[in-house]
């Protein structure tokens, strides 16, 4: 009578890796996407880097030839052009991403990468207000995607991969690996955090992080030299701010999504409306004299970290930005908000006694976690940006404003995965555009 033992060395062996893998089910997985990470990780990473040195260059270039401003409603119109003819399939952007979370279908289209990259470098090299988050996540999105169909994944695997891909663009666009793998887990659906894609997204955006410091591309580096102790008055005043942070996060989405609503009303054919919306931003640069509210800003962002600034310079940038985007120019809201929250804080130290660096380091975050609703994410952010001594004071600020923005968002395909309020439970499950 035979049994079923091994009982050549292979077999052995073959036997024990089983025995293993029955016992440790978890290491096949780590290996299995040890491994797409370090590729997908690899590729975003050389992309991110590239993206930014371009756009390093191309913000240089327009600072020493201002004259390139004037041309800015001739390249919205050749954007336009772009994407109306070879583009309509991506044109949602950062909210095609979060479609195919939900319902991962058809592999988001390669196009989409090279597509919003030469838009977006556009946008800044004439003079658009605009950010950079929204590229690096389109751009990772869609080189990611591609590896699904060799790498047969199932649907379940590449929402893994999209939210991997996401945490790996932010984390290296912003040079922040930790806040990037939280916001790839934390954006796409409300109030929840999906932890089956919890090792593929932190692996993902430290190797992104990684080579795109080997690429040699330059983060800018922020500092805030004193932080007061955390007392129950202090805390106070965290809150106080975090409120008007919030109170700001929320106008900014629902501006933004009206004059998006606007142009589409008011102007039919598409190519137009960053033509319309790019003579709006020259004559207002022209009129105004300076082009402080443009591009990305960061000298005005680590300028209010120095001193403080006036209380109009984040309303014209909102209104900058609000027009540049919904227009239907490129590039990324997030940037834009960091400008916004940086020096609204930086006002707010005329009437809060915080310092000025601390309210402008909380600012930057909290706006941001109110526009995106990724009060985790930006805490973490601020950790890595500024240091662990501000970490309960911005922490404060961003759920604070999370909870103050309410149900709104600059991405309108957010779903409600948990209602801030329980009196608005009947939100559960809805899209941020559909409220």
């Amino acid at each position: 009578m035979s049994d079923n033992k091994p009982t050549t060395i292979s077999q052995k062996l073959l036997f024990s890796v089983r025995l293993f893998f029955k016992k440790y089910p978890s290491v096949p997985y780590i290996i299995k996407w040890s491994f797409i990470s370090l590729v997908v990780g690899a590729c975003i990473g050389s992309a991110s880097a590239g993206f930014l040195i371009s756009l390093d260059w191309a913000t240089h270039f327009r600072e020493d030839h201002l004259w390139l401003i004037a041309l800015l409603p001739v390249a919205g119109l050749l954007i336009g052009l772009l994407y109306h003819y070879f583009g309509k399939e991506v044109e949602t952007g950062n909210n095609l991403l979060i479609d195919t979370i939900h319902r991962p279908e058809k592999v988001i289209p390669f196009r989409m990468a090279p597509l919003v990259y030469i838009g977006t470098i556009a946008t800044h090299f004439f003079g658009g207000s605009a950010g950079r988050e929204g590229t690096a996540l389109q751009m990772a999105g869609a080189i990611a995607d591609q590896f699904s169909k060799p790498l047969r994944l199932s649907p379940s695997d590449r929402t893994i991969l999209i939210i991997a891909a996401i945490a790996g663009g932010f984390g290296s666009v912003f040079g922040t690996p930790l806040a990037g793998a939280i916001f790839g887990l934390e954006f796409f659906l409300i109030g929840r955090i999906r932890y089956s894609a919890i090792f593929p997204a932190f692996i993902t955006a430290i190797i992104a992080d990684i080579v795109t410091k080997y690429w040699q591309a330059r983060h800018t580096v922020y500092h805030i030299e004193y932080i007061p102790k955390t007392s129950l008055l202090n805390i106070i005043y965290a809150i106080i701010a975090g409120l008007i942070f919030g109170l700001c996060a929320a106008t900014f989405s629902k501006v933004i999504h009206k004059a998006s609503g606007i142009f589409k009303n008011r102007v039919s054919y598409p190519p137009l409306r960053p033509f319309i919306g790019g003579i709006i931003i020259a004559l207002a640069v022209w009129a105004i004299g300076t082009t402080k509210y443009i591009g990305l800003g960061i000298p005005t962002i680590v300028n209010a970290f120095q001193e403080q600034l006036p209380v109009y310079d984040f309303i014209l940038k909102m209104l900058f930005t609000i027009i540049t985007l919904s227009a239907g120019f490129k590039g990324g809201e997030v940037t834009p908000l960091f400008f916004i929250g940086a020096t609204l804080g930086s006002a707010l130290s005329y009437f809060i006694p915080l310092p000025t660096a601390l309210l402008t380091g909380m600012g930057f975050v909290a706006v941001f976690a109110g526009a995106t609703n990724t009060p985790i994410a930006c805490s973490i952010m601020a950790i890595e940006l500024f240091g662990t001594e501000c970490g309960v004071f911005i922490s404060v600020a961003c759920v604070v404003s999370y909870l103050m923005s309410g149900h709104n968002s600059i991405y309108g395909k957010q779903m409600i995965g948990e209602p801030k309020n329980q009196l608005f439970s009947d939100h559960k499950g809805k899209r941020i555009n559909e409220l």
